[in-house]
């Protein structure tokens, strides 16, 4: 008999773990509630980075006067544009559509049933399905995969209106820009957002309650965003935890625990997430929950019940669209019997999406610096690369990481325009154990920016006989 497989969300970890049962050929329902894609395909990740590509195009041209290209109507600087928002809002939305619309003609044509609905376990080999219309079904399945994902986390100080203060999900409604913008959280949620809008012109205050941006980066990757972020005019409050969100009209006022307070016309809370793990029968069928309500799963995605899975940011493992997928695909391949390599995180590269961006892999400079792995490091700016000096460059650098003696690559950072592209040779190099001569005698292409990543780790060459 045909393995029945039932994934509960239609996101990254869901569809394409549905895609892969089906490949190997499985009977699959998928269970969604908010749309094929998921938040990252409908409210995260290709919202924000479809937005953010609008703030790319405005940082280029507001450096297009030093590459001789004069704006009309201004000097060169991006004073001579203004951004439409509510076009630039209604394009964002409409290529999320898009996406979810071609993930869903894709399951159809890979035989994935869709149900729409609102899943839960009842036992491990049972979910049931509250549809729209108040109907009620079960299915019975061999597998169960929960792929739920995760939710804005807000505060009972901190209450989202969705028309100034907003979380990250709601700002696509947004058909005027904000004359001054607040955001609340300096991770890489509300770094990306600050970077974005300040780039679209408008006056940004980030409030963070850590002594820097991106706490959970690169020390030197977050420092120089920092740099540019208040060259470029932002305002950074550093250790500056806040307390309360209120409105009053049509000015939002965050409230620090110091008494201060800082005015605005919009606040976007980025507070972090919480998973959607609430009403789902988990625990009654034997899944362990961790601090947080996160699920908890092995490398192969097993939760604690046999038969149940789960997959994406529901377990908090790593939150990032491609670990949610590639989560979802090792639970089939686990489950159906297919070859499989548990998930190692070691081999995950991941993009804060800011300008410039911070691309990283592998082990990084906190680990190394704590002694839990020996490793030689180099910094190479791109102030000196040629293709950067063409392109008005001069902020960022690539960073590699090589074990002393093998000279094994184990891992790297990129910061700088497009670091999410140049940080992939680093990432072959980590995932196939390359050493730092392989890399560097690979050819590049002269001039480019990833001539820096060769030349880095030509630097990391030692003479042997």
């Amino acid at each position: 008999m045909t393995d029945h497989v039932v994934v509960i969300g239609g996101g990254p970890g869901g569809y394409e773990a549905a895609l892969v049962a089906a490949q190997l050929g499985a009977d699959v329902t998928v269970v969604d509630t908010d749309g094929i894609g998921g938040s990252a395909v409908l409210t995260d990740c290709v919202p924000s980075k479809t937005l953010i590509a609008t703030a790319e195009l405005m940082t280029d041209v507001a450096g297009a006067n030093e590459l001789g290209v004069m704006i009309a109507g201004g000097d060169g600087q991006s004073d001579g544009l203004r951004v439409d928002l509510a076009r630039v809002n209604q394009r964002v939305k409409a290529l999320a559509r898009a996406q979810s619309d071609d993930i869903a003609r894709r399951l159809e044509k890979e035989g994935v049933q869709v149900l729409e609905g609102r899943g839960s376990l009842a036992g491990s080999d049972r979910v049931v399905v509250e549809t729209p219309g108040g109907r009620e079904e079960i299915l019975r399945a061999h597998a169960v995969l929960v792929a739920t994902g995760a939710s804005p986390r807000t505060l009972p100080t901190a209450q989202p209106d969705g028309e100034r203060i907003l979380t990250w999900e709601q700002v696509y409604d947004l058909d005027e820009v904000p004359s001054e913008l607040i955001v609340v959280g300096s991770g890489v949620t509300g770094a990306e957002f600050a970077s974005g809008y300040l780039a679209l012109g408008i006056p940004v205050t980030l409030v963070s309650s850590r002594d820097r941006v991106l706490p959970g980066e690169d020390a030197d990757a977050a420092a120089v965003l920092e740099d540019v972020l208040t060259r470029r005019g932002m305002t950074v409050l550093s250790r500056s935890r806040m307390e309360s969100v209120t409105r009053s009209g049509d000015v939002v006022t965050v409230t620090l625990t110091d008494g201060r307070t800082v005015e605005g016309s919009h606040c976007i809370l980025a507070l972090g997430s919480v998973p959607n793990t609430g009403d789902l029968g988990l625990e009654e069928a034997g899944v362990v929950l961790k601090d947080g309500g996160f699920v908890n799963v092995d490398r192969v995605s097993r939760t604690s019940a046999r038969g149940v899975y789960a997959a994406g940011d529901c377990t908090g493992v790593l939150m990032l669209a491609s670990v949610a997928a590639m989560q979802g695909r090792i639970a089939m391949w686990h489950l159906l019997g297919d070859a499989v390599t548990p998930l190692d995180l070691k081999k995950v590269s991941s993009n804060v999406f800011t300008a410039p961006e911070i691309a990283t892999v592998g082990w990084s400079q906190q680990a190394i610096d704590a002694g839990e792995i020996q490793a030689e490091a180099i910094t190479l700016p791109l102030s000196g690369n040629p293709r950067a000096k063409m392109q008005g460059v001069r902020d960022g650098f690539v960073k590699l990481f090589c074990r002393p003696g093998t000279g094994t690559i184990v891992g790297g950072v990129v910061v700088g325009p497009r670091a999410s592209e140049l940080i992939h040779p680093v990432a072959v190099a980590v995932a196939e154990s390359l050493t730092a001569d392989q890399l560097a005698q690979t050819f590049t292409v002269y001039p480019s920016m990833s001539g820096s990543v060769a030349e880095a780790a030509r630097r990391l060459h030692r003479f042997r006989a």
